[in-house]
């Protein structure tokens, strides 16, 4: 079984999708700097993705709609035609000079992490997780989806089953798409009720091949262990997979702008460790997260487990310089711990009675499928 990898690339490092999105933010290269500056990234552990090739995107995305985003790209305007068909320079997915090559680079990474687990293994590839991509359209801030390819590229390699959980605040209609009816890909997600893109309902089956938790706003550590423990290791311990794809977007941190959820980082860290040993190849990529101080610490302490290092208390001076160094449009200043500290203090508290009664229904479910 190979040593964990890490996989990033240059073009994340200045790259925005405009001054006031929520995708302003410096994400994998605060990653990848703060890693290294904790000792935890040496060179034989890190990986340069490749960007993949428009032939390989078009295992899952219509040629139509990749021709239509290089060209994007190349002339940095689309007319209304492709605007209305394609989903691209909208507000959500707008004209940026990387629009094409940044997306097909998460992608290649993603590629890139099904290759390196070929024989076993574990790889954080956190450029990726672009789960609302849809076959002929960006959605989401989405333009490529890369769950869906690097899925595909898994199950093309001769493994049998692959179980995908998805814990980003935001549900994974894209993924949910792509493998409606599968019984070779099993999803598990856990997202926000009542949140765009508004999909995902307890009761939605696709095919059986989901199992669909939406939570209350304030969702918590103490409720995500109880969903960790009940429902998402059961699901995938008794789907027997070849290969985890954890999903690992960190917009469920109680300070993320675009969601409501109440989580630590601490609950991210938690499910790598107990998903890790359920089977020989797992994959764990990043997604949504849109505060640069409480993305940075997550998938940093993220790939920390994954790595086998032990986060420190308190911030060493360079790691704590990378920290102050991020930049947010948003007016005001982060608490303190977040630049001084890698771990959440823990946000413990009650179980609904509600959260309590979907997960039992989720249970009677996966008895019927087992």
């Amino acid at each position: 079984m190979s040593s964990p990898v890490f996989i990033g690339s240059r073009i994340y490092r200045g790259s925005v999708y405009g001054p006031r999105h929520p995708l302003s933010i410096q994400r994998v290269p605060a990653v990848t700097d703060l890693a290294r500056t904790l000792g935890w990234l040496p060179q034989v552990r890190y990986r340069t993705s490749p960007r993949a090739k428009p032939v390989a995107l078009t295992g899952f995305h219509s040629r139509a709609y990749v021709e239509a985003l290089k060209t994007a790209e190349a002339a940095q305007e689309v007319n209304e035609e492709v605007r209305v068909r394609h989903g691209l320079g909208t507000l959500s997915n707008p004209v940026f000079p990387e629009m094409y090559r940044r997306p097909a680079t998460a992608v290649g990474g993603g590629l890139l992490a099904a290759e390196l687990v070929r024989d076993g293994g574990i790889v954080h590839n956190p450029g990726g997780g672009q789960h609302h991509g849809l076959p002929d359209a960006a959605a989401g801030f989405c333009f490529l989806n890369e769950p869906v390819l690097t899925m595909r590229r898994l199950l093309d390699m001769g493994l049998q089953r692959v179980a995908y959980v998805d814990i980003d605040a935001h549900h994974c209609d894209g993924v949910e798409l792509a493998f409606d009816g599968s019984e070779r890909v099993r999803m598990i997600s856990v997202h926000e009720a009542r949140r765009w893109p508004f999909t995902g309902a307890l009761e939605d089956r696709a095919g059986g091949a989901s199992f669909n938790l939406p939570v209350a706003r304030g969702f918590n550590d103490t409720e995500f262990d109880f969903v960790l423990r009940d429902m998402i290791l059961p699901a995938v311990e008794t789907f027997r997979p070849d290969a985890i794809f954890l999903q690992c977007g960190a917009d469920a941190l109680a300070e993320d702008p675009l969601a409501r959820l109440g989580l630590s980082n601490r609950s991210h860290v938690a499910a790598v460790r107990a998903l890790r040993p359920l089977a020989p190849r797992m994959i764990v990529s990043g997604g949504g997260g849109y505060n640069p101080w409480t993305v940075a610490r997550c998938w940093t302490a993220v790939w920390g487990e994954i790595a086998g290092e032990e986060a420190p208390d308190r911030l060493p001076p360079e790691a704590e310089s990378v920290l102050r160094a991020l930049v947010w449009h948003r007016k005001g200043q982060p608490e303190e711990a977040l630049f001084t500290t890698l771990l959440d203090t823990p946000r413990v508290g009650a179980i609904s009675g509600d959260l309590r009664a979907d997960v039992s229904r989720l249970q009677d479910r996966l008895k019927q499928v087992v």
